[in-house]
């Protein structure tokens, strides 16, 4: 006998796999019973140095009257994901088609992070969020992962 899919991705359906680094847009060229997924659309963020390359070691101060404060140092990575968060969430708008469904399956920080930055008519289109990191997988292993078999 056999399994049945985990996760049911209409023909045409998309999916996104991403963290904040990379990001994979595939789409369903199968069926619903017998996925096809195959790459659209593939994004990488631009190198990201380690946080003492980008700033001051030392945080800013600033003075209030006869105070002064230091100023919280900014998370260069944070912002590097956030800003790949809304390029991604950008094209996803461009190409996700009025009555699409959408997956998306990423590490709990990234879903959280596109969840903010996606369109209400892109968030309309998911149908699942998957809390899994699938980036570093094929093609294939991702499909097997999301729809089983």
């Amino acid at each position: 006998m056999s399994e049945k899919p985990t996760l049911m991705i209409p023909h045409d359906g998309y999916v996104l796999v991403g963290d904040g680094r990379k990001a994979l847009i595939l789409r369903n060229e199968g069926t619903a019973l017998e996925p096809r997924l195959r790459v659209q659309r593939v994004f990488e963020a631009p190198p990201n140095p380690p946080t003492h390359e980008q700033g001051t070691e030392r945080p800013p101060r600033v003075r209030f009257g006869d105070r002064r404060s230091a100023l919280e140092q900014p998370d260069w990575h944070e912002i590097a994901e956030h800003r790949f968060a809304a390029t991604v969430a950008a094209a996803l708008d461009r190409i996700v088609d009025e009555g699409a469904a959408l997956v998306i399956a990423a590490p709990p920080r990234t879903l959280s992070e596109l969840r903010h930055t996606l369109s209400d008519r892109v968030r309309a289109a998911v149908i699942a969020d998957v809390d899994k990191d699938l980036t570093r997988h094929t093609v294939d292993e991702i499909q097997r992962h999301l729809c089983g078999g």
